[in-house]
């Protein structure tokens, strides 16, 4: 099991930045991606961002590609996601996810359906 907690929103006003920290503890072993989603009201979530599980690929929506940054500190257990340049449409509830890597299987890192854990989540508003 994985556990996962974020931390670091709030609200920001536009072209402003912002780091959201997720805490993970991983409880049993296995290959992980990571991944941070967003919900916006009324609308589904959306994929952001997500690394692979080797940490050699990192993948990002259109929408947040030069501006949003993701890393991580495998020796905190720590995933990070910087956000700069903010727009009001960034306005939304970001959440880390984690997804079991099945040997042999394919992984679609930009579907909310492949993770099977979830933090609580953080709301980032953008005012204009």
């Amino acid at each position: 099991q994985v556990q996962l907690v974020e931390s670091g929103g709030g609200l920001v006003k536009a072209g402003d930045s912002l780091r959201l920290s997720c805490a993970v503890s991983r409880r049993t072993a296995g290959n992980y991606a990571m991944g941070w989603f967003r919900q916006a009201p009324g609308k589904e979530r959306e994929f952001v961002t997500a690394i692979s599980w080797s940490g050699a690929t990192i993948y990002y929506a259109d929408s947040v590609k030069g501006r949003f940054t993701f890393s991580r500190d495998n020796g905190k257990n720590m995933v990070f996601l910087q956000m700069n340049s903010l727009k009001p449409e960034d306005t939304a509830v970001y959440y880390c996810a984690a997804g079991t890597i099945q040997p042999m299987g394919v992984f679609r890192y930009d579907n909310y359906l492949e993770y099977d854990y979830w933090g609580q989540g953080t709301q980032v508003t953008v005012s204009s």
